[in-house]
């Protein structure tokens, strides 16, 4: 007994680490977190997350058993000092969370303009395709991470592959810079928004004081108006000359000053932003009821009117009419692949984030299908709600849709969609459901992004931030708006380009690269398989496991070389990127993915043993978490449950 007992101080001190430590049954038996032997004997219920509950025992189990008929007693047996895990308080609170987080403002304004940039309705065979076997594997086996290891995108490496573990501090990094320009674009939004409360909308007319003489409101009812090549919309020069006022920055070399009402809008949708976050999951979860479901009530709405409108038609026309011959081109597979992956979002930590409060045993295999098929689906729809505007403006100024839709990114919200607001009846209504959707499908994705490094930080730091989150978010959201006052300044909307472009999108994809090779090649694709069993009850099938071994790889590093092979022509308005712009943006990329190979050097340096002992130690998992087999159902005692109260919480069934 005395062994025993000191064996059972022994694993507890091992799994300090634990956030909940291990079930002991009145009996003395004791059990594991997720641990399917102690739900054998048919009970299927759960205590806490993951925790089976336990079942009856026979008299004949041994003389120390309990005797039939007397109560059975649940003792929870806390072996941390850390607080037990957060949870969502519901199933869709979760749901909602990840839908808000995948659905942001690029399934708006960037799907539509690729899908008729790359042959309209052919486009949606690679996407479809890019979808099945790159997007929603990468998508299922982080939800799948994040829920069996419930940790942060940090701390989970040394449960992965502790070598790698720069790649969660890199993750961590390009959130921050995504937070610095993401969160201005809802920033113009607001403006335009508090712009909307008035009879007559600002963007409608020419004689404000920040128009020019080329301003020309043209329309088919104005007949006596001349479009020339150097006219410019007043919607165009509101943009540009009032919200933006980028006539006032030469360029990236001279920003100019801090717009104060841009910081001040910003500085409003940070603090919502810190209100929402600051408590955790409980109360996040609370907020995307409203910020998730309320896009999809005013896309309804706008497709509803859109497709009312005359010249509708030639609009979705010229959405998904096919061009079959575009598919033989290179570009067509590299933008649908990009745009599936940064859709979807796996790589930013977020998703892992939001899995690890999961309670162990959930379905998060049905989790991935829908919300992944939501956001395709959510993209699609976009296209229509766009595109029968757009084609409304081409019917309202007698040209093709092709010359309206030649803006893509902001400038197809900011500029052609306020236009065509303005120009529908109750156009203030109209334009002000339509920015709020903006800033609602901004706030979703802002939430998600910085939940993922704080729930990296806190589980990496648990001993100094748990019982600080508040002052910890609130840091980190000042971090990030002073970060974000260079894309408020007049040459900004550069900055942000500038962010867009190299800050996120080659990192990112290299990072998620890296994890995939780690969790398929490292850790191996039968243990993560063997992990998923667990957690769910079943193990994926032969098609996910060669996703993840072979095609996701392959996947990522197509988006990863045509990137290298043919970088983006930057471009903004009439400003052509300089060549040290390229320079710098790759600075700004490398920069976080630094993190990785210096953590390897870093870990190899200062380990113990010969080169190879040193590499072996950093390749191989340094727990399994949950009581998996390896350590299920250890320790066997029999004790009574005379003195079971003294250091325990028990729970009589």
């Amino acid at each position: 007994m005395d062994r025993e007992n000191e064996g059972g101080e022994k694993e507890k001190g091992e799994e300090s680490s634990q956030e909940n430590g291990r079930l002991m049954l009145a009996d003395g038996g004791v059990a594991e977190k997720g641990d399917p032997k102690v739900n054998s004997g048919g009970g299927s219920g759960g205590v806490s997350n993951g925790y089976p509950t336990s079942t009856v025992q026979s008299p004949k189990e041994g003389a120390g058993g309990v005797p039939t008929g007397a109560p059975r007693t649940l003792v929870v047996q806390q072996t941390s000092l850390d607080r037990p895990r957060e949870t969502w308080s519901k199933k869709m609170d979760f749901l909602l969370s990840v839908i808000g987080y995948a659905v942001d403002l690029g399934n708006v304004w960037r799907f539509p303009y690729i899908c008729y940039q790359n042959g309209g309705g052919a486009f949606l065979l690679p996407y479809m395709l890019m979808a099945v076997f790159g997007g929603v594997p990468l998508f299922y086996m982080e939800l799948a991470l994040g829920q069996f290891h419930r940790s942060g995108c940090i701390s989970i490496w040394k449960h992965i592959c502790p070598i790698f573990k720069g790649v969660g501090f890199a993750i961590c990094i390009i959130a921050l810079y995504i937070a610095f320009y993401y969160n201005t674009i809802m920033a113009w939004a607001l403006y335009y928004l508090l712009a909307s409360f008035r009879p007559t909308l600002p963007w409608t007319t020419c004689s404000n004081p920040w128009n020019t003489v080329n301003c020309l409101r043209y329309l088919s009812t104005d007949s006596n108006v001349t479009w020339t090549n150097t006219s410019t919309s007043p919607a165009e020069e509101f943009y540009t000359r009032q919200v933006l006022q980028v006539h006032l920055s030469p360029g990236l070399h001279q920003l100019g000053s801090v717009s104060w009402q841009l910081a001040l809008c910003l500085l409003f949708i940070f603090t919502i932003v810190y209100f929402s976050i600051w408590k955790g999951v409980k109360t996040s979860g609370k907020v995307v009821w409203v910020t998730a479901t309320f896009p999809y009530l005013v896309l309804l709405v706008l497709l509803v009117r859109g497709a009312t409108l005359p010249g509708a038609w030639r609009g979705v026309v010229f959405y998904l009419k096919p061009d079959w011959g575009k598919l033989l081109s290179t570009t067509v597979w590299i933008d649908a692949a990009a745009q599936i992956f940064f859709s979807l979002g796996p790589g930013f930590g977020v998703l892992l984030a939001f899995a690890s409060y999961n309670p162990f045993h959930n379905n998060c295999y049905k989790d991935a299908l829908v919300t992944s098929s939501v956001n395709c689906l959510t993209s699609f729809l976009s296209g229509f709600v766009i595109f029968t505007v757009l084609g409304y403006m081409a019917e309202m100024r007698k040209i093709g849709v092709e010359t309206v839709a030649k803006d893509a990114g902001p400038s197809l919200l900011f500029i052609i969609y306020a236009e065509a607001i303005a120009n529908m009846p109750a156009a203030t209504f109209f334009a002000i459901i339509f920015f709020l959707m903006i800033i609602m499908l901004g706030l979703d994705s802002t939430f998600a992004g910085l939940e993922g490094v704080i729930t990296a930080m806190l589980d990496e730091f648990p001993q100094l931030l748990s019982r600080r989150r508040e002052l910890f978010v609130l840091g980190l959201v000042c971090v990030c708006y002073l970060g974000a006052l260079s894309t408020l300044t007049y040459g900004g909307a550069f900055v942000v380009k500038l962010f867009e472009e190299y800050a996120t999108g080659p990192a990112v994809i290299t990072v998620v690269f890296l994890e995939v090779i780690a969790v398929s090649w490292f850790y191996g694709t039968s243990r993560f398989c063997a992990d998923v069993n667990m957690m769910l009850g079943f193990s994926p099938g032969l098609f996910w496991r060669v996703c993840w071994v072979a095609i996701c790889p392959i996947f990522l590093l197509f988006i990863i070389v045509s990137f290298l092979a043919f970088p983006p022509e930057v471009k903004l308005f009439d400003y052509v990127y300089p060549p040290w712009t390229t320079v710098l943006g790759y600075c700004i990329g490398v920069s976080s993915f630094i993190c990785v190979p210096a953590y390897m050097v870093y870990h190899l340096l200062t380990a113990k043993g010969t080169f190879k002992q040193r590499v072996g130690i950093q390749a191989t998992p340094a727990s399994r978490p949950y009581g998996s087999d390896t350590r299920a159902c250890k320790h066997k005692t029999h004790t009574q449950t005379q003195n079971t109260h003294k250091h325990t919480q028990t729970h009589t069934r």
